[in-house]
Parts: C-alpha cells; sequence; structure tokens
C-alpha cells in the first residue's frame, strides 16, 4: 500500500492516443472538451499530486503511452511503477480516430491485440507488486461508434479484458469526454478510494431522513465528481448524477471566463425542489425535496446545523466525519428552527453567481 506521507498511488496507463490526458485535464484541470486538442502527448510519466476532499491525495502517475515506454515500463521499469499502487486506471480506445469504424473486425485486429498484450503485462506486474490493487478499465472514446453499436463494443472489450486478467477483479466502462460517462467513471475511481465512506453514507442517510428529503447527495468541490448519496425514493434516472455533474461543472467554467464564482443553483416547480449549495469547504451537497409542506429555509437550517458539526470532526482530520450526531439537527418542516451550535452563516463569496430557475420538468422520483 501506499505510504501515508504519499497519498494514494494511481496508475493512468494506455496506448498513445487513448485519451488519458485529456481526460485528466477534464476532470481535474477545469478543460473543457474542445480545448483538450491543446494538450500534447505525454512523454515517459508525469506525475501529479493532486488534492481531493481536502485530506485526500492522489499521486497520480499519467504514464505516456507510446510503445517504447510501454516496453520499458514492463521490462526495466516494473517494480518502480506498479509497486504500491492502489488503482490502476487502463485506457482502451473504442475505435481510434485513424479506424472510423465501429466494426471492431474492421478497427485493427494488430492493434487490438497489442492493446490487450500490453493489458496483460500491467495485470501480471499487478499480481505481482500490488495484488490488492483495484482495476478500471475505460473503453474511450466511445463517442466514434455509432450509437447502435456503443453496447456490442463495450460488451466485447470487456469480455476480452476479464478474459486477459484472469482472477482479477476489474470494472469496465464506455467513456467520452463529450458526454457524462466520463464523470460515471470517475466518480467510481475516486469512491473507491475515499476512507469510511460507508459512515459518511450513514450519515448522508440520516441528513436525508431529518430533512425528509427524498435524497442528499455530496459532491466534491473543484472536480464535482459523486463522493455518495443517500436516496428515500426510487429516482427514474439511474445516471442523473454524472449529468448533474457535467452540467454544473461546465456552469462553473462558465462563471469562471466571467471572473466570478458559482455560489447556489436551485431548480423549482409544482412536484419537487432541487438545490445546490455549499456544504464543507471541499464539497457541494444536493437536496431533492418533494414534499410542498417541507419549507426551504427549514432544510438549510438543518444543512447548516450539519455543517457545523461536520466542520468539527474535519479539523480534527476525519475524513469529512466519521459519524453524525442527531442532536447537532434540528427537525423542521413548516418554519426555521434555531439548533444549538447553529453559527451565523459566513460572509458571502465576492462576485458569485446565485441560479434560481422555476420551471415544469419531469419528476425525478415515482
Amino acid at each position: 500500500m501506499a505510504q501515508p506521507n504519499q497519498g494514494s498511488k494511481v496508475l493512468l496507463m494506455g496506448r498513445a492516443g487513448a485519451g488519458k490526458t485529456s481526460m485528466k485535464s477534464i476532470i481535474f484541470a477545469n478543460y473543457l472538451a474542445r480545448d483538450t486538442n491543446r494538450l500534447h502527448q505525454t512523454n515517459f510519466i508525469e506525475h501529479s499530486s493532486l488534492r481531493f476532499l481536502g485530506n485526500l491525495r492522489l499521486n497520480l502517475w499519467d504514464c505516456g503511452g507510446q510503445d517504447v515506454f510501454m516496453e520499458n515500463y514492463f521490462e526495466s521499469q516494473r517494480e518502480t511503477i506498479f509497486q504500491n499502487a492502489e488503482v490502476l486506471i487502463y485506457v482502451i480506445v473504442a475505435v481510434s480516430d485513424k479506424r472510423g469504424s465501429s466494426d471492431l473486425s474492421k478497427a485493427g485486429p494488430s492493434e487490438n491485440a497489442k492493446d490487450l498484450h500490453y493489458f496483460a503485462h500491467a495485470m501480471d506486474s499487478l499480481r505481482q507488486f500490488s495484488p490488492n490493487a483495484r482495476v478500471f478499465c475505460l473503453i474511450h472514446k466511445l463517442d466514434l461508434v455509432h450509437e447502435s453499436k456503443r453496447e456490442e463494443v463495450l460488451r466485447i472489450y470487456e469480455r476480452d479484458l476479464t478474459n486477459t486478467a484472469t482472477g482479477v477483479n476489474i470494472k469496465c466502462f464506455g467513456t467520452s469526454i463529450w458526454d457524462e460517462t466520463l464523470f460515471k467513471a470517475w466518480s467510481q475511481i475516486v469512491y473507491a478510494l475515499i476512507p469510511d465512506i460507508h459512515q459518511l453514507e450513514n450519515q448522508l442517510k440520516h441528513i436525508a431522513d431529518v430533512c425528509e428529503a427524498d435524497e442528499v447527495v455530496l459532491f466534491e468541490k473543484n472536480t464535482f465528481l459523486l463522493i455518495s448519496h443517500s436516496s428515500r425514493r426510487n429516482m427514474q434516472d439511474s445516471h442523473r448524477f454524472e449529468k448533474i455533474s457535467n452540467i454544473v461543472k461546465q456552469f462553473k467554467l462558465s462563471c469562471g471566463k466571467v471572473k466570478t464564482s458559482f455560489r447556489s443553483f436551485q431548480v423549482k416547480n409544482s412536484l419537487f425542489s432541487a438545490t445546490i449549495e455549499p456544504f464543507l469547504q471541499h464539497s457541494f451537497v444536493m437536496v431533492v425535496v418533494s414534499d410542498p409542506q417541507i419549507h426551504g429555509a427549514a432544510t438549510s437550517a438543518n444543512l447548516w446545523a450539519a455543517r457545523s458539526h461536520f466542520h468539527e470532526l474535519a479539523r480534527g482530520g476525519a475524513a469529512l466525519a466519521p459519524t453524525c450526531d442527531a442532536a447537532a439537527l434540528a427537525h423542521t418542516r413548516r418554519g426555521v428552527g434555531h439548533p444549538r451550535g447553529l453559527r451565523a452563516r459566513p460572509p458571502p463569496v465576492q462576485r458569485a453567481v446565485l441560479v434560481s430557475i422555476q420551471c415544469e420538468v419531469p419528476p425525478l422520483a415515482t
């Protein structure tokens, strides 16, 4: 395992042109998809130390994918690269820009065989140096495949990768920089690295119960990746989290272009209200409520009470917070409560944007 002062070692691997650096730049460096064509190929290994949720440090190794580098990784650099890895993200292009076909049989069998050849070497290296590492395979640039063929292409790659990684539990995602699939995959990757995640889920469940919310969702502030959620009702759209991540991230970038900052977002109609607002220093919370008798001010009061409690635990070094005291929340429905310990709101962010939308949209819950 990674040393405490080094953070979690995450390997990002795949052949040249697979899109590794582009996806990293979109998630962590606030690039727009259309701007990634300005990026250069990675030469050898590029190291990045990334802060996530304040206390979680990701030591990301972006490994250049040119064949000469790939051969070197598995011949003379195996121990250096693969030792103490917690996560391997292996990116394979679904259909390369040059192939232009959704038919795998026409996509260059020698290229596909080489992809699997290098992946097999990566699995052998992990078994030797980091047998407990988690493996995520991203079948990338899926937008280049005709929509009618995407599920089939994804199944074929998943089958081939699983057969190549005998005895290794891998998880496959189809991704593209042009839609929300990239956020879904990276949310799952980061989720696997967050300590005490189940305790955090219990806290969100308690907040949802006290606020009588249909759903409470926690997002990381800078990347807007999903951290965790608690739902009290069945929701129609299973892809809602990554869609919200993509939309809000794009809106935040638009705010930055006019030198202002995103503060909060609210959508309300006759069926529900959904509010996204800052929670802790490194996170945003979304609360969805369909009961018209629950005032928005009451929900805000409960969130501020929980926020104060989480802050105290975070100062003690906890990952967000290990437990949540029920007494810290005020259960209010029709009016604003003043729970013990509730502090005045901090000064508003200068030139912050508050978005409030009144609209009629399909319900979130059945």
